[in-house]
């Protein structure tokens, strides 16, 4: 249903932009406009102005329901009554309060507890300096 609908929709939205494009300029901002084309008639004009607008009627009832049909399944969720995830490190050893000290003491330690190099399991090549 949803894909029918976004179809409708992308060709209303070529087809106006084809309308929009064909119809004469009459600002006249960049010094364009007027003069005779080959769509100088006035019911030309009209018919464009009104296709333009069932066109762009037609946009905004689909973008009103592709937005209502979006949001139709979605269920209310809250915040609030949700308990917080707790998940531990990557690095296998969780990190505990500090007993003495301070946080920084605590964050040194596990640092280091992670640098520390493992016993080697056989030879191991001589690394320079």
């Amino acid at each position: 249903m949803q894909t029918v609908v976004v179809v409708i929709h992308l060709m209303i939205v070529a087809v106006m932009i084809g309308a929009v494009l064909l119809q004469k300029s009459e600002g006249g901002g960049l010094g364009m406009g007027g003069g005779a084309g080959f769509m100088s008639s006035r019911g030309t004009a009209n018919l464009l102005s009104r296709t333009t607008a069932v066109l762009a009627a037609g946009f905004f009832l689909t973008s009103l329901f592709l937005s209502w049909y979006a949001g139709y399944n979605r269920a209310p969720t809250s915040i609030i009554g949700q308990p917080a995830s707790q998940t531990q490190p990557a690095g296998g050893n969780p990190i505990t309060a500090p007993t003495s000290g301070g946080i920084l003491d605590t964050l040194k330690k596990a640092d280091q507890q992670q640098q520390a190099p493992a016993a080697p399991s056989g030879p191991q090549v001589p690394r320079s300096q």
